[in-house]
């Protein structure tokens, strides 16, 4: 499997992924959501705030997740929040977004980010190292529909301690129904 941050090019690509892969296992009208959600993050975001990485195998893509910035207004830490994450149908139960997980937040590591954070699936994101967390202890950008699925991580050697201040996140997130 070949890891990668280069997504210039492939991003139509990238989009199909990751809506087949919600369509699949969420429905038609969650698989359209993120479809819109990864158009315009991949279209919008400004390349110092968006981080994307791709798993190919024998040139096809079979996993891609991407990293956008968010902002917490009185914490000075960079913060980067995970979402969406994809894997092809076929390719799921192999353990490729486990890889392509631990390979991105290595990378966001090495490239300075202190913390990251996620709206999803506790049981699949610890694996990970992602923890439970509050929205006292991290504001969401929106009030969240299942506060629960809210996790975090410092990639940093220290302790994740509370993001403080109001947060805002990219433009193409800056909606409810994401959250």
């Amino acid at each position: 499997m070949e890891m990668s941050n280069r997504f210039k090019g492939q991003e139509q690509e990238i989009i199909d992924l990751l809506a087949a892969a919600f369509a699949a296992s969420e429905g038609a009208d969650e698989g359209a959501l993120i479809r819109d959600l990864s158009r315009n993050l991949l279209a919008t975001t400004a390349d110092a705030d968006i981080h994307v990485f791709t798993a190919r195998e024998t040139r096809s893509l079979i996993g891609a997740i991407i990293f956008s910035r968010l902002t917490y207004e009185h914490d000075g830490r960079t913060v980067f929040l995970l979402g969406p994450v994809g894997v092809a149908t076929d390719r799921q139960g192999r353990g490729t977004g486990q890889r392509l997980l631990t390979h991105g937040l290595a990378c966001l590591r090495k490239s300075g980010v202190d913390v990251a954070v996620t709206y999803g699936d506790p049981k699949y994101y610890s694996r990970v190292g992602f923890r439970p967390i509050t929205e006292e202890f991290a504001q969401a950008p929106f009030k969240l529909k299942y506060p629960k699925g809210w996790l975090g991580q410092s990639l940093t050697d220290r302790s994740l301690t509370p993001l403080t201040g109001p947060s805002r996140c990219v433009e193409a997130f800056h909606r409810p129904e994401y959250w």
